[in-house]
This record gives C-alpha cells, sequence and structure tokens, in this order.
C-alpha cells in the first residue's frame, strides 16, 4: 500500500515534545516547513529520517504473565503514577477574570471544559451578572464532568491569588466607533482594575483584552508598575486567527493548512505578514492571486468592525476568548511557540517605548523571549506606522 506524504508543520514538532518525544520521525516523501525545523531546533527535538529501527517486544513466560495478573486483582494493588511528559500542560490553581460580559463569560467556559483552572472567579460591577455566570458553570460540570469550580461577585478582590488575571471589562464598539474613540472612558476601568491587581494578585501575569487594546495594556503597565514581561494584550493572536480564516476562505482550503500571523496595532494601523504566510507549506502567492492577498489582508483588519456593524450593540465575543484562551494555554505549556502579543517594545524591531503586537515565547513567567522575525522593508514600515500612531493617540 503505497503511503501518502505529510506535511510537518510546527505543531507537530510542538505535538511530539508535548507527548515527551525527543525525535520526530520524518519519512520519505514528507515536507517539512522552515517554521517547524526551527521549532524542532529551539525546543531540542530532533528530525530523524524514517524509517526508523522499532524495538523488539519484550517477551514474558506465562508464571511471570499470571503473577502479574493476580497482583494487578489484588484490592490492595496501586498503579504507579505516570510520570509528568516533558512539557505536559500545568493546571492553574486560579484563573481571575476581571469583567463576565460576553468575551469573560467565554472565556470562563472555555477554561472550565479544558480543565485549565482549580478555581475561576469572574468579577463584575452589573449585580449578579458574575454570580449567574459562575451558577451557570457549575450547574453545566454536571454534563460535562469538569473539575473546575467557579464563583463570582463585585468585589475586586475576588481576583485575590489569581496566576493569570484576563481583563475584559470595559464599554464595547458601537457601530461607527473606533476603538480608539473608547481610550478616555476604559483607562478608567483599566485603572480600577490595576489597583486590584496589585492590591490582590500582585504576582499574576495579566492579559488586557479591553479596546483599544494596545493603549489599554500600556494603560495597565503604567497602572500597575508590573515588568513588562507580566502585562499582555491579547491581540496579534486574534487578528491573526482572522488573517488566517480569510486566507483559508479564499484558497479552498482548511484553515489547519495556513500558517500566518498579523503584527502591529489592534486596529486599522494592524499589520498581516503576508511575507511569512503559508498555505499547506508553500507561499500564499501559489494559491492566491495578489488581488486577493489584498482582499485578505482587508478582511483581518476590518473582521472585528464587521462584526460590530451587525450585532449593532456590542462587539466579537467568541474569537476574542479563543484568542484569549490559547494566550493561558501557552502561559501554562500546553501550546509552544512563538504567539504575537502585545508588550512594551524596548528596542525590539528598532521600537522602543511603545506596546505593539510582536510574536513571542510564553511561560510560566509570562513573556519569556520576543522573537524577532525578519520582515521585508514594507512589512517593517508598517510596524513602525503602527507604533507611531499608538504614540500619536496616548499623547505622544
Amino acid at each position: 500500500m503505497t503511503r501518502s506524504s505529510r506535511v510537518i508543520g510546527a505543531e507537530h514538532v510542538s505535538m511530539a515534545q508535548r507527548a515527551g518525544k525527543q525525535a520526530l520521525e520524518i519519512m520519505a516523501g514528507d515536507i517539512v516547513t522552515g517554521l517547524a525545523r526551527e521549532t524542532a531546533e529551539r525546543l531540542g527535538i530532533r528530525l530523524l529520517d524514517g524509517p526508523l529501527e522499532r524495538p523488539a517486544i519484550a517477551k514474558t513466560d506465562g508464571s511471570s504473565q499470571m503473577m502479574r495478573g493476580l497482583y494487578r486483582r489484588s484490592p490492595h494493588w496501586i498503579g504507579p503514577k505516570k510520570p509528568r511528559p516533558l512539557g505536559a500542560a500545568r493546571r492553574l490553581a486560579k484563573l481571575g477574570l476581571i469583567g463576565a460580559g460576553g468575551v469573560g463569560a467565554n472565556i470562563a467556559h472555555l477554561a472550565a471544559n479544558g480543565d485549565m483552572a482549580d478555581e475561576i472567579a469572574l468579577v463584575d460591577i452589573v449585580p449578579g451578572l458574575a454570580q449567574s455566570v459562575a451558577m451557570d458553570l457549575n450547574h453545566a460540570s454536571g454534563i460535562s464532568g469538569s473539575k473546575t469550580r467557579a464563583s463570582g461577585g463585585m468585589a475586586l478582590s475576588g481576583i485575590a491569588g489569581s496566576e493569570v488575571v484576563i481583563v475584559t471589562a470595559g464599554r464595547a464598539r458601537s457601530p461607527g466607533m473606533s476603538r480608539s474613540d473608547l481610550i478616555d472612558i476604559n483607562a478608567r476601568v483599566i485603572r480600577s482594575a490595576a489597583e486590584a491587581i496589585i492590591s490582590h494578585a500582585p504576582d499574576a501575569i495579566v492579559i488586557v483584552v479591553t479596546n483599544p487594546l494596545d493603549e489599554m495594556t500600556f494603560e495597565m503597565l503604567r497602572s500597575t508598575g508590573l515588568p513588562r514581561e507580566k502585562v499582555l494584550g491579547m491581540a496579534g493572536t486574534l487578528d491573526s486567527s482572522r488573517f488566517r480564516n480569510a486566507l483559508a476562505r479564499a484558497a479552498k482550503v482548511h484553515p489547519s493548512d495556513v500558517e500566518a500571523i498579523t503584527l502591529g496595532s489592534h486596529g486599522d494601523e494592524m499589520a498581516p505578514i503576508v511575507s511569512k504566510a503559508k498555505i499547506k507549506g508553500r507561499p500564499v502567492s501559489d494559491y492566491l492571486s495578489q488581488a486577493e492577498i489584498d482582499a485578505c489582508v482587508r478582511d483581518a483588519v476590518t473582521g472585528g468592525g464587521q462584526v460590530v456593524a451587525l450585532r449593532k450593540t456590542g462587539s466579537a465575543t467568541l474569537a476574542p476568548a479563543h484568542a484569549s484562551i490559547e494566550l493561558v494555554d501557552h502561559i501554562r505549556g500546553a501550546k509552544a511557540g512563538a504567539v504575537p502579543v502585545s508588550v512594551m517594545l524596548e528596542g525590539e524591531y528598532g521600537i522602543s517605548g511603545v506596546v505593539l503586537g510582536v510574536p513571542c515565547h510564553l511561560g510560566a513567567r509570562g513573556v519569556v523571549a520576543i522573537e524577532e522575525m525578519t520582515l521585508p522593508p514594507g512589512e517593517m514600515a508598517a510596524l513602525k506606522a503602527a507604533a507611531d500612531a499608538i504614540r500619536k493617540r496616548l499623547g505622544g
């Protein structure tokens, strides 16, 4: 039987690392992407030409097999604990959510179903909202079997002891409103959340979802005084997902066949990085015309606005929740590799003193490293233009 070739991507290398493997078998005809090779080198996973020789199955005599079977049937027998594989996901003791509206409630739902934390604490100023979401989640556990327990309230002290705090609170956009229109309104919300974090969860990693995202991440960093690796903005994660979706629809492939990343700001100045985008391991230009690629870029930039225009009151909730969960998964070790987040830059990409979406490696301490991609002049100019626009909106 003829074996079909595979395209080995970065996700295959990450899966091998999470499974505790030290090598990945590459069979004749398999295609290994450049990103997969970079990920393998960084994670210490060897790419070996197959087929590999399999170890012989150990043979056991009948007497030993019978003794082992009887031993296992003993009511006093306890199976040995399986060693934790290299890169296994860490379960959070507590996840705090400031804001229990559409995005916050969906984050809580995904985190509970994913068994990501022992406890999820929701806080919201709307009377009964956080409590009702927490109760709803706990009721669902009878079906889902989730071990996570949820609690809710209006007091910001509810986030006490959280390892990760996600801030979604703030006014949402309405049709015709840009993200920057919300700066003054939502900055007050961020300052209140920052005070609570410093008082009740000073060791937490903070993920900001409130719009305008880059500016509110800057405000959170300034108000808390936390080091830059502890304050992240969820932006490029969501924008990259929208870009991958647009490319997949245009090329008529599954989104998992697409590798693409969006950097810059979470707004009109976002910079979808076309030069690095690939479909089934090949440049997007092999599948799409320049006009089609340009349309996909526009779709990524305007994706959030399209949702706002359709909803009339409120903005996207599901995709931002999934994007936030992806960051939490990287923090707790369930995923590996670079992921775009908004962080304060200190010379990376030749930019300093501004929060901007760039690819980062995350871990238990927050940002472990910022990955500096080699970009063509046009995309580098777009990144710097985004930084200038954010500075201007923040008054320089």
